[in-house]
């Protein structure tokens, strides 16, 4: 029964990430990238600030300034400015789709910097998942669009945030790390107002409105994946996050008028079958005396 709960928590978590993608979207043209990420992260830091304020813990502590902490950081930042420029700049299924494949780079990271074993199992599944987002991005074929790489982009960055995270001290807890991940992306959309094309724009109520609702979502979606986690079992509802593309496919096609071509839905469900298939050898594995 825990485990069904868990997955239905983690479901309606991802609904509300699919959700926050969208609105994000909708701000695309009346406000630049820039601007979006620095109410992003303001409004996040300010939340994540007051629950760990509420959990008597410190907002700025020693511990923070060490390597992997300042790497996750680093990730968040890259991560979270790809993927919005995904978001804006391509359409949100195709972005979605790219974006399942940070799993498989996950795994991938870890082999190859923490040492950590990957049987030729979970390589071949690796392989093949990257296959899939070669399907989808199709480099040097027709159907090639360069902006596509931004959602590349923030599947490393944000591949390199979860790898770090593994690292972090023990002190330090997932609201505090949550905090500097929304806190640094606040001087990364600075950067991009300042030395990109794009000037700060006036909001009308309306983007105000938007964002405001996609921020609450967003950290509301956020607070369902750390409690999905501790109701079921991690192998059992991890896979649920997936439902994610599912979402943003429907979003995508009745808000935007997306209609992916069938490479792009292939893709899409190769990246997807291969880390669901990673995420069960992985825990058959640790299960194993």
């Amino acid at each position: 029964m825990d485990n069904l709960r868990g997955a239905a928590i983690m479901v309606l978590a991802m609904l509300g990430f699919a959700i926050e993608d969208m609105f994000i979207k909708m701000l695309a043209g009346a406000v630049p990238v820039g601007q979006i990420l620095m109410l992003l992260g303001t409004g996040g830091s300010l939340i994540f600030a007051v629950i760990v304020r509420l959990q008597g813990r410190a907002l700025f502590e020693r511990a923070m300034w060490s390597g992997p902490v300042l790497t996750r950081a680093a990730g968040e930042i890259i991560g979270t400015v790809g993927f919005v420029n995904a978001i804006v700049f391509t359409t949100l299924s195709s972005a979605s789709a790219i974006l399942q494949a940070t799993p498989l780079v996950v795994t991938l990271g870890a082999a190859v910097f923490l040492s950590e074993p990957v049987g030729w199992r979970r390589w071949s599944a690796i392989l093949i998942g990257f296959f899939g987002v070669l399907m989808i991005v199709r480099p040097g074929l027709a159907g090639f669009t360069p902006l596509s790489l931004f959602a590349v982009l923030g599947v490393l960055g944000l591949a390199v945030r979860d790898l770090a995270t593994r690292k972090t001290t023990k002190s330090l807890s997932t609201m505090q790390l949550s905090f500097l991940g929304f806190l640094a992306i606040v001087p990364a959309g600075a950067g991009l107002i300042a030395f990109g094309p794009d000037v700060l724009t006036p909001m009308s109520l309306r983007s105000l409105a938007i964002m405001s609702i996609a921020l609450v979502i967003g950290v509301v979606a956020y607070y369902g994946i750390v409690a999905a986690m501790r109701v079921g079992d991690i192998s059992f509802v991890t896979p649920f996050r997936y439902t994610r593309l599912i979402f943003a496919l429907i979003l995508g096609a009745s808000i935007f008028g997306d209609r992916p071509d069938k490479w792009t839905l292939i893709g899409a469900a190769i990246i997807v079958a291969s880390g669901i298939y990673t995420v069960w050898r992985e825990r058959r594995i640790k299960a194993q005396p």
